[in-house]
């Protein structure tokens, strides 16, 4: 947790007036945070011949079954093409299954088969490992804090569809 009164950021610095310096370290911290997020998963996509884009796709899907391709599209923010792509490679592989919607036979729902829920148990909890002692060592109000900046970064479309996310698991 950060040292010093509330509004100080570290070694009592101002956070209203951060310097370049600063914000570049900021930057910085992001990078190499994201780097350590993200590198169990990493390791066990890379021997699966996956990516990032799998990875999201797998989240996704299991945190909300049955949603629709077009839904995913507009979350990942990616190109039909390259989605298709992942899918392809997903359901090919036993991972997921795509419906035909009920009510309308042109949209395609998506779900995960018991083995891709397995495999997204395996990436995901080493990252929910990392971010519980990341949490517990920063302490309840930097969490806040951390929530708040992030969610602050989101463009107002993207803060809309977490929210929503969050509200109803779509």
């Amino acid at each position: 947790m950060a040292e010093g009164r509330p509004g100080q950021g570290f070694g009592g610095e101002s956070l209203l007036f951060l310097t370049d310096e600063q914000l570049r370290q900021g930057i910085e911290a992001m990078f190499f945070a994201y780097r350590g997020f993200t590198a169990d998963p990493d390791r066990i996509l890379a021997e699966l011949a996956y990516g990032r884009a799998h990875h999201r796709a797998i989240h996704f899907i299991n945190r909300a079954p049955g949603t629709t391709v077009n839904n995913l599209l507009s979350i990942l923010g990616v190109t039909k093409q390259s989605l298709n792509r992942v899918l392809r490679a997903l359901i090919g592989d036993g991972l997921v299954e795509s419906r035909v919607g009920v009510t309308d036979k042109r949209e395609r729902h998506l779900f995960l088969t018991d083995k891709g829920r397995a495999l997204e148990t395996s990436l995901s909890d080493a990252q929910r490992a990392r971010m519980r002692a990341a949490y517990k060592d920063a302490g309840p109000e930097a969490v806040q804090g951390f929530k708040r900046v992030l969610e602050s970064m989101m463009d107002s479309d993207m803060r809309r569809a977490y929210a929503k996310l969050r509200e109803t698991g779509t």
